[in-house]
Formats: C-alpha cells, sequence, structure tokens
C-alpha cells in the first residue's frame, strides 16, 4: 500500500508539472520547485520520468542573469490534445488542439440552435465522436473534452440548466459515457475570461472583466486573480441589467435588459427592419436567411465602412457603454477586455463606448479602468476550452485514487 501510495503521489506530482507546463510554457527544475515546495532532486527525478514518457522536452537556458543559466523544459506539444468545443446559441466548434493550443484537426462548424431544441444534446454528442473518428486521434490520447455553451451552468454537477437538457442528468457524464472521454463544462463568458486571462490580453491580470460581445452580452469576471462565480455560481449576467423601463422584451421575460437593446441578434433584427424600410446600405437580406448571417455580414460591412452597419453597431456600443458604467461602479477593475464574436468590430464600439462612459461613470473610478480589446477574439471560447480540460488536469489523479478507495471500502 506504502508503495501504492508513493506512486499515486508521484503520478500526482507530474500531473501538476504538466499543467504548469501548459500555462507557463517553460520553467526549470529551481521554479517548479519553490512552486511546488518540492525538493529540486523530486522535481528533476519526475521531469526526467516525464521525458523518457514523452511528455516533456529540454527548452534550451534562461536568459542570464549574472549566475549559471538555468535548463528550461516546456510540455511536448503532441504528448496529448485536447478537444475543445465552443458553443453559442446557433452554432457549435470542435477543434482539437495540442498542448500548445496549436490546431491538430480541421475545425469542424456545424448549426446548432440549443432554445427549443430538444434534440441539441443528441446531435452535440454524435458530431463529437465523429469528430474524433475522422480526426484519426487516439482517444487514449485526449487528455479530455471541455466545452464552453450559454446558459447557467452548474460546472460541479455538469448541468446545464437553460440548454441541452438530458433529463435533469450530469451533461459532463452523459457526453463521457457516449464518448469514454473525460468532460467539462462552462458557462461560455467564463471560458473566454481564463482564456484572456492565461494566454490573451489580460495575462496574469488580477482584477479584470472580460466581455463576450456575441448574440448574447455576457461577461466572465476575473477577481484576485481567480473566476468570479458568486454564491450559486451564476455570477456575471450582464445581459440582463436593466437599461430602461419599457424597452424590448427580453427572453429572460423582462424589459430594457442590455441583450434585448444591444446584442448582435438584436443588431441584425434591425438591419433586417432598416433593409425593408429601404435604407441605404451594402447589406442584403433574403426571406430564407436567419440573424446569423446578417449578424456575420454587418460585422463585415461595418468594418468596410458601411454607414448604415457603423450606425447600428454606434447605437449598440453605447448601450454597452451604459452597462459597463454599471459594472465598473460595482467592481472598480484594472482591467475591462471586449472579446468574443464582436471584438473584430471593437474599434468601431471603442467611441460610443467611451462616450456611455463619460457621461455616466464617475470619473475617478473610469480613468482608472482601461479598455482593452482582445488579440484572441472569436478563438478565445476555444482556448478556454482547452484551459477547462488543463485547469483540471492534475485532479484527474486524486479522482481516481478517490474512486480505489471507495470501491476497496
Amino acid at each position: 500500500m506504502e508503495a501504492e501510495n508513493k506512486g499515486v503521489k508521484g503520478s500526482q506530482l507530474k500531473n501538476m508539472i504538466i499543467k504548469k507546463l501548459y500555462f507557463n510554457k517553460a520553467m526549470s527544475c529551481a521554479g517548479l520547485s519553490e512552486l511546488f515546495d518540492k525538493s529540486i532532486p523530486s522535481i528533476a527525478k519526475a521531469i526526467n520520468e516525464l521525458m523518457h514518457e514523452g511528455f516533456v522536452v529540454e527548452d534550451g537556458y534562461a536568459p542570464s542573469s549574472g549566475g549559471r543559466r538555468p535548463l528550461m523544459y516546456s510540455v511536448k506539444a503532441n504528448a496529448m490534445y485536447i478537444l475543445a468545443v465552443a458553443l453559442d446559441q446557433l452554432t457549435a466548434r470542435i477543434q482539437l488542439v495540442d498542448l500548445l493550443n496549436n490546431p491538430v484537426a480541421e475545425m469542424r462548424t456545424f448549426e446548432l440552435k440549443l432554445h427549443n431544441n430538444p434534440d441539441s444534446l443528441a446531435t452535440l454528442t454524435a458530431q463529437i465522436d465523429d469528430y474524433i473518428k475522422n480526426s484519426g486521434a487516439s482517444k487514449d490520447k485526449i487528455a479530455g473534452i471541455g466545452i464552453g455553451m450559454p446558459g447557467f451552468i452548474n460546472v460541479t454537477e455538469g448541468i446545464n440548466y437553460t440548454y441541452l437538457d438530458a433529463n435533469g442528468q450530469s451533461l459532463t457524464k452523459y457526453i463521457e459515457a457516449k464518448t469514454g472521454i473525460v468532460t467539462y463544462i462552462d458557462n461560455d463568458s467564463s471560458l473566454i475570461a481564463l482564456a484572456e486571462q492565461k494566454f490573451g490580453i489580460a495575462k496574469s491580470q488580477q482584477e479584470v472583466m472580460v466581455i463576450n460581445l456575441g448574440w448574447g452580452i455576457g461577461l466572465g469576471m476575473i477577481v484576485n486573480g481567480k473566476l468570479f462565480r458568486g454564491h450559486t455560481g451564476f455570477a456575471g449576467e450582464l445581459s440582463h441589467i436593466p437599461l430602461s423601463e419599457d424597452g424590448s422584451l427580453c427572453d429572460c421575460g423582462k424589459r430594457g435588459c442590455l441583450e434585448a437593446e444591444a446584442s448582435l441578434l438584436v443588431v441584425a433584427q434591425k438591419a433586417i427592419a432598416g433593409i425593408k424600410q429601404g435604407r441605404v446600405t451594402s447589406l442584403k437580406y433574403n426571406e430564407n436567411d436567419h440573424s446569423k448571417l446578417m449578424g456575420d455580414a454587418i460585422l463585415e460591412a461595418a468594418n468596410n465602412g458601411d454607414q448604415f452597419a457603423i450606425e447600428l453597431l454606434s447605437d449598440a456600443g453605447y448601450k454597452i457603454g451604459k452597462a459597463l458604467a454599471i459594472l465598473i461602479h460595482i467592481m472598480n477593475p484594472a482591467t475591462i477586455v471586449l472579446s468574443g464574436r464582436g471584438a473584430r468590430v471593437a474599434k468601431i464600439l471603442m467611441a460610443p463606448i467611451q462616450q456611455a462612459l463619460h457621461k455616466y461613470c464617475i470619473p475617478r473610478l473610469s480613468t482608472g479602468t482601461e479598455l482593452l480589446v482582445s488579440e484572441l477574439g472569436f478563438d478565445a471560447e476555444l482556448i478556454g476550452a482547452a484551459v477547462l480540460v488543463m485547469e483540471n488536469f492534475d485532479k484527474s489523479v486524486k479522482a481516481k485514487v478517490a474512486k480505489s478507495a471507495k470501491a476497496a471500502v
């Protein structure tokens, strides 16, 4: 039993090292020793085993600081793969990536309507399983499946209370049973925030609010360096901040919500109405087209200088800025990042957002908050889904030990 426990501790340490190297790219034995409060010989032994097993490689020497330069180590990119899945209300994307977040198979994108679609979960699971088979990757080599999705999500139980109904069952257990691969789910905006903090423009920041500009308007909150979820796990519902008493009716049943006034779906609906009224624009509308096609077209047209598209986005940006003023007053963040699908028009949104902040926000607060545009953009959710898997990577050994102990009893 003692030898078994030593083996478990060794495996756990190695998983912790893989996880840390994934997030930090390259580290020395001394750096890992200090981080994990383990002796350098223990770390060196684990590193040597990981190199022998094909998970870690030498990565040159650290820059000189006057003394002997330490040898650096990094994860071997193709040692394992991660299956990242990004959902919004209308579409799904699946991408297999390596441990450097580089694609190793062609991304699959397909329409998947989540609202009032009882077949959405079965469709998603079948697509994931088919994608894995066509990728040519062995399931044994996939560290896990990470899925970002809209909705109220219980990450502990793996349940989405809004979409993808599994008759009250855990989505993670359902998908694991169908695919044979450990699965994790989280809110799309939360994962976008994690991606920005781990690999994006907000890397290593402690206080940052990340706005997911998409069909809705989501919020991921990093507080004290960690994802903030609130008391029941549902913090960050920026979409439902009320902007007016008599505004448009929101899907949540209330009027005047930010989502009902400024989301990309609403902008698309306003564009369609404007085209029908004869507004001059390069945008085209076909009765068979859905809002997603119009939404994507607006982003492209605005960047190409279409005045009607810019007008629509500017109006949305001003309302988003009004909501951000409320957010700044409550959270006093160091940074706000505009991310997600709409990041590609963030430069157009910036001016009206700043205008609203000047009007509605106390200067002492707003001048202390930096507004940034994501460099990850639409890829942020996929990267966040991969991050989700690796955030849980070192827990896999603990889970196996607990399961074995329970079985022994």
